[in-house]
Order: C-alpha cells, then structure tokens, then sequence
C-alpha cells in the first residue's frame, strides 16, 4: 500500500537518514521524497510503499510516532487513499 509521511523538525543534520533508517528498519520502501527548510524548520513529505514490511499500517503509524518523539521529529502517515481524498475539490 502507498502512504504518505510528513515529517516536521527544527532542521538539523541527520534528519532524512534517521527517517530512511526508521523506514528502511521497518522494511517500509521509500518511492519519492521532497524536503525544504524555511526560517529553520524542516520539512519533508514522502511517498513509501508498505507492501514489504512485515508490520500492519497501524503498527508502522505507532512505531513512527515512537521513534518520531525518540528523534525530536514530528513523523505522520497516512494512507495515500485518504491522502488524495482528503486534497480532492
């Protein structure tokens, strides 16, 4: 299944290798990535497949937000369905 994970942080160095690592710990697989910082705060909107993991969609959303608070990272997903429904006029 596609999802979409945002992440938020004060920028610092390592933030998109701490995530990937989470990810690629989850054996969730990321397809596309865009990041920006603006004034200081960083931002970054994912695109991953979780198909290869074997983990439920529930159990990556818990250990994201587990290891988001562990790094200092506000991390979210959803499915990219409810993603593109939500973003549909």
């Amino acid at each position: 299944m596609k999802a979409i994970v945002s992440v938020f942080s004060k920028d610092r160095i390592g933030i998109i290798a701490d995530v990937c690592t989470v990810l690629a710990g989850m054996r969730v697989n990321v397809l596309d990535l865009s990041q920006t910082v603006m004034d200081g705060v960083f931002t970054m909107v994912t695109m991953v497949d979780t198909s290869t993991s074997d983990m439920t969609f529930e159990q990556i959303q818990r250990q994201l937000a587990q290891d988001g608070q562990r790094l200092g990272l506000s991390i979210r997903i959803q499915s990219k369905d409810i993603f593109d429904a939500m973003h549909t006029v």
